[in-house]
């Protein structure tokens, strides 16, 4: 195994328990390295600090798998990680009412740069970075091991996997997979397209956000704003809210929103499913319309240097959904821009409670769900914000 040296004043994150190492820490990185090259961490006294695999020559150039010197990295590591992982999710998760989820997190599941949902019986792989593809015949077979799905998919096709050079990859892997895939969430029931759906199907990751507004529904009218395939939405419509407004820009996640009440055996007709873009249909939304109105947008902000610009898109975008929740209602807001902080989202709130002349009070905060693990050193995998305020 290729051993590298960190700096003595570099080794801080890593004793940390921080899972990346800069170039600009190591004190020499030898030529023609292979990314995904397994590598053994040292400092300048010899002291072993970690393993993980070289990534790239520039910024992130090792990705830390683990902290056990003796540890081999075989088909048996990608076992054990995958055992572990899905075992967690078993313990947190109630898998008579949930069968969806995410199986592994990234560096947070100790597998960097790679993402696994598992849909029912059916799994969505993402393999992020260059070095982790290496390992991509392992993984699979772990994941066939353990799991036995019907069905392995690939969605490789993330843009940033191009600043690693990396072309997309999309297709199956194993198996025969349907063009949608009935999953259970909480007791309910949702349509998946894992194939060509917005990241890998559906959002996993506002599992417990869902289950959160249900609780404010009943006997309100609820207007779901990027309400894609309906997920927020048949939570309200199953909680008793007397009627449902769904808006997104594209017409089959509509349809798709459609079938999902159906499934759950409600009658999409007593509810108001609108393809339009959610800017404009909020422009001309009357005010105080609605009691409770769901922002859930994708995200504003897709790099550092567009955070002025994303910052105005959301201080705009709930000043509008503001002006249409009425007196004492509840606006659920949502950013999963990782450039944009918990605080400096809530800055950007109170900024548009005080374009909308509206008095803002925080009744929930919610971040990551629980099958979407962080290491508690890595801050850079913080993403999902999502405020529940009482409006006045």
């Amino acid at each position: 195994m290729l051993t590298l040296t960190v700096k003595n004043n570099r080794r801080g994150p890593i004793l940390g328990r921080h899972p990346w190492v800069f170039s600009g820490g190591l004190k020499q990185i030898p030529d023609k390295i292979e990314n995904g090259t397994p590598v053994k961490l040292i400092d300048e006294a010899k002291q072993f600090l970690a393993q993980g695999y070289f990534n790239s020559y520039s910024q992130i150039a090792v990705r830390i798998w683990s902290y056990d010197p003796e540890e081999i990295i075989d088909e048996d590591f990608f076992l054990r990680r995958v055992e572990k992982a899905y075992k967690l999710r078993q313990e947190y998760l109630t898998p008579s009412k949930t069968d969806s989820y995410r199986l592994i997190n990234s560096e947070n599941d100790w597998l960097p740069g790679l993402i696994v949902d598992k849909y029912a019986n059916y799994l969505c792989v993402q393999f992020h970075t260059k070095g982790i593809e290496k390992y991509k015949p392992d993984i699979i077979s772990a994941l066939i091991k353990i799991m036995k799905p019907k069905g392995i998919y690939e969605r490789s096709d993330a843009l940033y996997r191009k600043t690693e050079g990396a072309e997309p990859q999309v297709g199956p892997i194993d198996g025969i997979i349907p063009d949608t895939v009935e999953i259970k969430e909480n007791g309910h029931k949702f349509l998946v397209d894992i194939k060509g759906g917005q990241k890998t199907g559906f959002f996993l990751d506002q599992r417990d956000k869902r289950q959160a507004l249900a609780k404010y529904c009943a006997g309100k009218k609820v207007l779901n704003c990027f309400s894609y395939s309906g997920g927020f939405s048949v939570y309200a419509a199953l909680a008793g809210a007397k009627e449902v407004t769904s808006v997104d820009i594209s017409a089959s996640a509509i349809e798709l929103a459609k079938a999902n009440f159906k499934l759950n055996g409600i009658n999409p007709s007593k509810h108001k499913f609108v393809v339009a873009d959610v800017k404009q249909y909020l422009r001309e939304v009357l005010p105080w319309e609605y009691d409770v109105v769901v922002l859930d947008p994708p995200a504003f902000i897709k790099n550092r240097h567009k955070k002025k610009e994303g910052i105005s898109g959301y201080r705009s975008i709930n000043e509008m959904g503001l002006r249409a929740t009425k007196e004492d209602g509840i606006l659920v807001s949502c950013s999963c821009s990782a450039h944009l902080t918990l605080n400096e989202f809530r800055y950007v709130i109170t900024e548009a409670g005080n374009r909308a002349q509206r008095n803002l009070q925080i009744l929930e905060t919610h971040t990551h769900g629980l099958d979407h693990l962080e290491l508690i050193a890595f801050q850079e995998s913080e993403y999902l914000k999502c405020l529940f305020l009482r409006v006045s």
